[in-house]
């Protein structure tokens, strides 16, 4: 859970909370990473909300397999598609593969009022159309 007091960024609405569907298809977004466009998603994961950079932490490539598709067959593990690293959906720590001991890197979520949110960090801010 989020600590109100862990950064002076303002949260960004996400999407309503019966969007983000019990190990269903992930919401994929856009942000800035390091200045730079980048993707992030956010799926529910045993009746939580997370949400991680669309970045395998072995290669910077997008992890999904199609839109959205994250988890393998059974619905279990975040699969990256270019070369298999899984990934534990609840935390984003690597279990397999060539970053094992890595992990996934994680936006801050809240989730309130059947609301979902996320909190920019000075690495991962909101996408900006100026």
């Amino acid at each position: 859970m989020r600590d109100v007091n862990a950064t002076p960024f303002v949260q960004q609405p996400l999407c309503a909370s019966d969007a983000l569907v019990e190990r269903g298809t992930a919401l994929v977004f856009d942000v800035t990473l390091w200045g730079q466009p980048a993707r992030a998603f956010a799926m529910r994961f045993d009746g939580r909300a997370v949400a991680y950079m669309n970045r395998c932490a072995h290669v910077p490539t997008e992890l999904d397999w199609q839109p959205g598709e994250f988890l393998d067959h059974d619905k279990r593990w975040i699969v990256c598609s270019l070369h298999g690293a899984t990934y534990e959906p609840s935390d984003g720590h690597c279990i397999a593969g060539p970053c094992r001991g890595e992990r996934l890197m994680a936006l801050d979520l809240v989730e309130r009022d059947g609301q979902v949110s996320w909190y920019p960090t000075p690495d991962i801010q909101p996408l900006s159309f100026d």
